[in-house]
């Protein structure tokens, strides 16, 4: 199998894209997977290689990549080390981004004998879920929508009332990493890009626009993003199909670092029914 990792895609807004690609070179086209991690999360983020592997060895194209202001460095893509980058995120970077992934993989020389430009899909976590039900929406490449506990709403996410009163008088806010415990900064610009761009960035528009067939994977114990979220996306799309993981959440009963040999039951459940939904 071969693992090309942490190579450097040029984005369109300074920062590059560090990217990896799993794939067992037969020099046969191959169904192309493009997966997007989601809010405070990076490609490497527990068992996401695992992940990569398993698509690799059922026959795919898998590429997974870190969005250009994440907070990660192409020298340290794990750890949140940028977080000047992660303030100046926002949807349109992370729009453009995927884009930019998608452009590189159809049109590019690079790996076209083992990757069939003709049959590209397209798999979200969380956050990265809307951003890809929305490209979903606009590109024409994108044969098949995946979304792993995909919130279904950007704009009630963003702090309300007071809260944003004293984000736009102080244009920082900040989130603590559950993880590492850094406070994490969100410049204003964040909430007006969505502001700007909000027909765009609607997520629920863009998924109602969908012709192309959708599969909506969601734990029902996530708290982090609610189970009824999940129907809702189902609920305005006729192509979409919901599939429950039960006793599960937001991760699928995995963490990080993951250190296991194999993945946990749950998100094994994700990748079988996700393989099996993309395969003709």
């Amino acid at each position: 199998m071969i693992r090309e990792k942490n190579f450097l895609l040029k984005g369109k807004h300074q920062k590059p894209i560090v990217t990896d690609v799993f794939f067992k070179p037969t020099q046969t086209p191959k169904p192309i997977v493009i997966f997007c991690h989601g809010y405070k999360g990076f490609k490497d983020w527990g068992a996401w290689d695992l992940v990569a592997e398993k698509f690799a060895e059922e026959g795919f194209f898998f590429i997974k990549f870190n969005f250009s202001h994440n907070g990660g460095t192409p020298e340290n893509p794990i750890d949140f080390t940028d977080l000047e980058a992660f303030a100046q995120d926002n949807f349109t970077k992370q729009l453009d981004d995927l884009q930019t992934v998608i452009d590189w993989i159809t049109i590019t020389k690079e790996f076209h004998a083992n990757a069939d430009v003709r049959n590209l899909n397209l798999i979200g976590h969380s956050r990265g879920g809307g951003v890809t039900a929305i490209k979903a929406a606009e590109e024409k490449y994108v044969k098949k929508l995946i979304t792993w506990n995909s919130v279904s709403d950007f704009g009630s996410r963003f702090p309300q009332d007071e809260q944003l009163k004293e984000w736009k008088k102080n244009k920082f806010i900040y989130v603590e990493n559950g993880r590492t415990k850094q406070q994490m900064p969100h410049h204003i610009q964040f909430f007006e890009d969505f502001e700007a761009n909000k027909e765009r960035f609607s997520i629920q528009k863009a998924v109602k626009k969908l012709t192309i067939p959708y599969l909506i994977i969601h734990a029902e114990n996530d708290s982090t993003v609610n189970f009824s979220e999940a129907e809702k996306l189902n609920s305005i799309n006729k192509k979409s199909r919901l599939v429950t993981i039960e006793d599960s959440d937001h991760v699928f009963n995995t963490k990080h670092p993951w250190h296991e040999a194999n993945l946990s039951t749950d998100l094994s459940k994700v990748v079988f029914k996700t393989i099996e939904f993309i395969k003709p």
